[in-house]
């Protein structure tokens, strides 16, 4: 691996911009979101719950799901929850078949679920509102009640994130992620948070591991590209790694399900290749045993997020308090020390994760 370019003058321009110590904006957000799960728990919860019902009790078909960016990996967090605990059939939208084609689908009995931090971008407002038109049932998650998405929407969930600063995605992401696990465990007719109520202790405890993930982040500091996988609910995890540590510190992070991976990228991993499997303690880690085993067969420096066996076997890891809590809340968890990663391997490159070159916090597609 060659070693890291020193910083650019636009890298040491971005401190400047953001008129603080690099990073110190997106370590804050990070530090928030025990409370931010906690505030999601306490004063969400009953309003997510009502508009779950009020959803199930018009019986829709089948899902679709709308976003871009961070919020394209919840969603597809969402899809895995509606197919597997709901048994709805779900798809993700291609809006530019509605934006840029004027296709106009039949969408009735349909659920279209649109996520999305600010709300404000052209196209997703554009394809909701097409949606609506075509017979389809519209909930918009948003960090913005007051955002134009919102109104264009029948329904609206607040993640209730706070406003969040700093360009990198962090709170509101796992605020995201609860609040979709909240309206499909609504929707199944759930008895209400349940074991939900233990993910505020757990992040504060990942989040207390700070120098574990800064001691890791030093594996990576002239990483000339990463690999991340996993299977099942630690799928959006590994999507969402990728994309922070690219937005961050610009390295090129490939993201593959462990089937896929098997299926022709697995020839570009050689033994000095890093790669960071996403193993969740259940069924998804146990469908990446044989990806994990031909990693190591061909050598690759092999790091896993997850499962404390897992772990355990790896060169290197963060294990997960993750006992007692269900496979399909452990992505909320995961991506904590993930998020971290970024941050530490950013914050080691000489670069400033609050303010990334080339990004606005608010992307307007069309």
């Amino acid at each position: 691996m060659s070693a890291s370019p020193a910083p650019t003058p636009e890298q040491h321009s971005s401190t400047a911009r953001t008129g603080s110590a690099p990073g110190r904006i997106m370590a804050g957000e990070m530090a928030e979101q025990p409370a931010v799960l906690r505030r999601i728990l306490d004063e969400g919860a009953p309003r997510i719950r009502e508009i779950a019902e009020e959803i199930a009790a018009r019986s829709p078909r089948f899902v679709l799901l709308t976003a871009r960016g961070t919020s394209d990996n919840a969603a597809l967090y969402a899809k895995y929850l509606l197919e597997i605990l709901l048994g709805k059939p779900c798809g993700l939208t291609s809006m530019s078949t509605t934006t840029a084609y004027g296709a106009r689908p039949d969408l009735a009995d349909c659920l279209v679920i649109t996520v999305s931090q600010s709300g404000g971008s052209p196209d997703l407002v554009a394809s909701t509102k097409a949606a609506r038109e075509a017979g389809a049932l519209t909930l918009a998650v948003t960090n913005n009640s007051a955002s134009p998405l919102a109104a264009a929407s029948e329904f609206h969930i607040d993640v209730l994130a706070g406003t969040e600063k700093a360009l990198p995605a962090t709170k509101t992401y796992t605020a995201e992620l609860l609040a979709l696990y909240l309206l499909v465990d609504g929707m199944r007719g759930g008895s209400g948070a349940g074991k939900a109520e233990l993910l505020p202790g757990l992040a504060q405890s990942v989040l207390d591991r700070r120098q574990e993930v800064k001691t890791l982040a030093g594996r990576y500091r002239f990483a000339e590209r990463m690999v991340l996988t996993s299977r099942g609910y630690g799928y959006p995890t590994a999507k969402e790694a990728a994309l922070k540590l690219m937005e961050t510190s610009y390295i090129p992070a490939l993201s593959y399900s462990g089937a896929d991976l098997l299926h022709g990228p697995l020839a570009m991993v050689d033994n000095i290749s890093p790669v960071i499997a996403v193993v969740t303690d259940g069924k998804g880690g146990e469908a990446l045993q044989p990806v994990l085993d031909r990693l190591r067969d061909r050598g690759a420096d092999l790091v896993v997020i997850g499962d404390a066996a897992e772990v355990e076997r790896a060169s290197a890891g963060f294990a997960l308090p993750t006992e007692g809590l269900p496979e399909e809340l452990q992505p909320i968890l995961e991506i904590i020390p993930l998020q971290m990663l970024a941050y530490e391997v950013t914050i080691a490159r000489g670069q400033d994760p609050d303010a990334p070159r080339a990004l606005a916090k608010v992307t307007e597609t069309r």
